[in-house]
């Protein structure tokens, strides 16, 4: 009996590999969902090991090697569906044979996809929030330090507007790089939060920037390539703080509210006018949405209108810019039908990994800030 069963495990080494990676993956998710402190050491001591190894080598390729997997899966997937009726055809008698090598080729996809994501991702949303982590509290805050929040950070922003470089129309354009400047900003963030230390992958722009556009993406996170990939056509205020925010989820932070939180610090902290600017003013949008939200429309309006006409102007481009893209024709796809299947796909992501409020959860760095403003 025994030699029976060994000798089905060895005829079928690929499925039982697969079986075995994918119920390891199973066992991780539970451990995470039920111990944070599982999570926490998973993120302490073993994610750093996968962004210094498998990160440095993706980092080697001077495109986003996640953006080309995608596209190149995409391509087989659709290849391999239309050409199976011919290869049945013309090998009709090795249909089994067949059979094997594409049910083998989908199961080492799937086997990849599960485990990528459980070790560069889904564990790491189940670490104990930065809140409690790091000390910063979590407590209540009146409408009047809301304000003055507020207040402090047009203040920065009003300071910093006038020194941008600007083209013509007075939009702002970004003479800063988007590589060392970004890394070393996040990275000098771990004198006092330890988990942004380590090795920083490369940030890499997305050829079809035009597509994120259409899902309102500025940047995204690879799992499966250990990649920070951000949006190059979009309006160029928002690259410093997009790739500092993605730089951050690199370092095993998950939560959009941190990755806001440590992308904001690191900005404002380096000595790069641009990088500070482009914090300052991405991080006014956040908390001026949440004075409207407490403290009512008027206030946020009085409060909107203490911005310079500088910041004001890189307001506009902003809004123009996506605006122009949900009416242009360029894209393949329709950019409405594109935007309204984006935001339920990521609405459903972040509530399967635990994130309640889904993509609300991007304003709660405000919470964040207020915590630590005042502490």
């Amino acid at each position: 009996m025994m030699k029976r069963f060994i000798g089905l495990i060895s005829r079928h080494k690929q499925l039982t590999s697969a079986i075995m990676l994918l119920f390891l993956c199973v066992i991780l998710n539970i451990l995470a969902w039920t111990a944070s402190g599982f999570s926490d050491w998973y993120a302490e001591n073993i994610f750093p090991f996968w962004v210094a190894t498998f990160g440095r080598v993706t980092s080697l390729l001077p495109f986003s090697f996640g953006e080309i997997l995608i596209i190149t899966g995409i391509i087989l997937v659709i290849v391999s569906v239309l050409g199976i009726v011919p290869l049945l055809m013309i090998f009709g008698k090795k249909r089994r044979l067949i059979g094997k090598i594409y049910g083998f080729t989908y199961l080492w996809i799937l086997t990849f996809i599960v485990l990528t994501e459980t070790l560069n991702c889904f564990i790491l949303y189940h670490c104990t929030p930065v809140s409690e982590y790091y000390d910063i509290g979590s407590r209540e805050h009146t409408d009047a330090q809301l304000i003055a929040l507020a207040d402090a950070l047009i203040d920065k922003t009003n300071e910093l507007a006038p020194q941008m470089t600007r083209d013509k129309d007075g939009y702002f354009i970004l003479t800063a790089d988007l590589d060392e400047t970004a890394r070393n900003a996040v990275g000098a963030l771990s004198e006092e939060f330890d988990r942004l230390g380590g090795y920083y992958v490369r940030p890499k722009k997305i050829m079809n920037s035009f597509f994120m556009s259409q899902q309102y993406l500025m940047g995204i996170y690879f799992p499966f390539s250990m990649e920070a990939n951000y949006n190059q056509e979009m309006y160029q205020c928002n690259l410093p703080e997009t790739v500092c925010h993605e730089l951050v989820h690199t370092k095993g932070f998950m939560p959009e509210d941190e990755a806001n939180f440590f992308a904001f610090l690191a900005c404002i902290r380096t000595d790069n006018k641009e990088y500070n600017y482009s914090g300052y003013l991405s991080t006014v949008k956040y908390v001026l949405g949440k004075v409207g939200e407490y403290c009512g429309e008027q206030q946020e309006n009085e409060l909107y209108a203490k911005l310079s006409e500088y910041a004001w102007q890189d307001i506009t481009g902003n809004r123009k810019y996506w605006d122009d893209v949900q009416q242009s024709d360029e894209g393949l796809f329709d950019s409405e039908t594109v935007a309204e299947i984006s935001d339920k796909a990521m609405e459903t992501s972040l509530k399967l990994n635990g994130i309640e409020d889904g993509k609300r959860s991007y304003g709660r760095m405000v919470d964040l800030l207020l915590n630590y403003y005042f502490k």
